[in-house]
Order: structure tokens, then sequence, then C-alpha cells
């Protein structure tokens, strides 16, 4: 049986900052720009989540997705959804909030559930911006 790909999409409003605390404040603004702002700023995330695997025999599915929304849901969605990224979300206490380690960190909620039921998680896309996402495949190379 070949491998296949499928991929759920999910959305979720956060606000948050990028702020490296052991620099001054112009320093921080030098480098991550209004992304520092001091009263925050908020996005409209959309996020991807591609589970790879074998089309089970009986139902044709890599895995049913109502249940990998169940677990984008429970894991991802409501822990960070109209939350401040920096200060709401136990998950990423120490983090810096950029959407990089925000998708790293997403993965690491994802990968064990979506194992538990027969997927492989392949990739996440995490669109911050119509013009800036970032695309994760686990510390794998996707070619």
């Amino acid at each position: 049986m070949k491998t296949i790909y499928i991929t759920r999409r999910e959305t979720f409003n956060a606000a948050h900052k990028l702020v490296q605390p052991l620099w001054s404040d112009e320093k921080n603004e030098e480098v991550f720009g209004k992304c520092a702002n001091k009263n925050w700023h908020g996005h409209n995330f959309t996020l991807y989540v591609t589970v790879k695997g074998k089309p089970e025999i009986n139902t044709g599915f890599v895995i049913n997705l109502k249940t990998l929304s169940n677990i984008i849901k429970e894991n991802v969605i409501e822990p960070l959804d109209h939350k401040n990224l920096n200060l709401d979300v136990p998950f990423l206490v120490g983090m810096m909030a950029s959407t990089e380690n925000l998708a790293i960190a997403i993965w690491e909620q994802l990968e064990e559930d979506v194992l538990k039921h027969g997927g492989e998680l392949a990739k996440i896309k995490l669109i911050e911006t119509e013009n800036n996402f970032v695309e994760y495949f686990g510390g794998k190379e996707p070619f």
C-alpha cells in the first residue's frame, strides 16, 4: 500500500511580542521592529497539520479527519486561541514567541496523539500573515 499525505486546516487568534529581555528597548526595536511593541500585537493564524501514512484497509483513512480535528483543537487551538503567547500558554513558557518556535511547539503538542491514532506527523505549516509562514517537518528534511 502506498503512503499518502492528508492535511487538516484550523485557525486561531493570538497576541505576542518579540523581545529579548537581555537587550535594551532600542536593540529590540532594531532587531524585531514593530513586533517588539510594548503593547503587544496579534495575528489571525492559519494552521495546516499534515499527517502521512498508509490508508487503513477497512476505512481507507490514514487518520479519521474528525479525530485529527479533535486532537488539534484539544492540544493546540484551545490552549492558544485568544491568548497571549508570551504569558498565557504553558507549553511556550521561557520560549521566544516567534512563529518558527510556535510551529515547533505545535508539532510537539500533536506528535504523540497523532501516532496513537495511526498516522505520522509529516508537516506543520503555520501562516502568521498573508506574506509570512513557516513550515516544520519535525527536524527531518522534507525532500
